[in-house]
């Protein structure tokens, strides 16, 4: 019997500093996969990495990790064309199936899914131009962007006719999508300027826009869109997602 308790007491001892060891090693891991994401995405912050599933070392052993979560605070992603940029905030990646090369220097996930937001006032600087004519005597110009409700946006649209600003913007609410890398906003119902009526196509030019949104990290791409109490809501996915290397 007292062998027998010796016996459980080492098992116990050695199964805690297995346990130990391998968190130890989690915590290096997750450290280390951090600080190159941020140097290979040029991130101002270092972005939060967790590695999930136990035990970690032989996860480590056998090439490739069960899950990844990565979570950076704010990306600036590419926006077209002359160097512009866009504002992506609270991005949170979860990446499965990720296999790195034997000196960690590059990692790949097989698929990743998560979320991220644009804000209003991120997204307006897009809608936002001088004012233009929508119809004769009639110039019209984008000036905020809101949450409409029901997954709607609130564009506010600030007019002059015949010289005279009209007491109060004028709103419409719009449907956001996204095709291929752009986020398009498309008015459902067009405003009248003070009783004049625009061509459909003039008016469009100021309440419709796009917003090209390329370069995420990894090479993860927008799914889906959605306005949000706050700014529009994205969801991204990808497969064979570059963490590293």
């Amino acid at each position: 019997m007292r062998a027998l308790r010796i016996l459980l007491i080492v098992v116990v001892v050695l199964g805690g500093l297995f346990v130990l060891a391998d968190r130890l090693a989690v915590n290096f891991a997750e450290d280390e996969a951090a600080a190159k994401l941020k140097s290979t995405e040029n991130l101002a912050a270092t972005p939060d990495v967790s590695i999930k599933g136990f035990p970690f070392l032989t996860q480590v052993v056998g090439g490739e990790l069960d899950d990844v979560q990565v979570g950076i605070d704010a990306y600036e992603a590419a926006a077209g064309t002359a160097g512009q940029k866009i504002r992506i905030d609270d991005l949170e990646a979860n990446m499965k199936g990720v296999e790195f090369s034997g000196d960690f220097s590059s990692a790949t996930a097989a698929t990743a899914t998560g979320t991220a937001s644009i804000t209003y006032a991120e997204l307006l600087k897009t809608a936002k131009s001088e004012p233009a004519e929508v119809a004769p005597g009639v110039t019209a110009e984008v000036i905020g962007l809101s949450d409409g409700g029901n997954g709607k946006i609130k564009v506010t649209v600030e007019a002059t006719v015949l010289g005279t600003k009209l007491p109060q913007p004028l709103s419409v609410l719009s449907s956001v999508s996204v095709e291929g890398d752009t986020v398009r906003v498309h008015a459902d119902s067009l405003p009248s300027f003070g009783g004049v009526q625009a061509a459909e196509n003039e008016v469009r030019s100021i309440t419709d826009f796009e917003q090209k949104i390329d370069d995420l990290p990894g090479g993860i791409s927008l799914d889906k869109v959605e306005a949000g109490k706050n700014g529009v809501d994205i969801t991204v996915k990808g497969s064979n997602v570059v963490l590293a290397g």
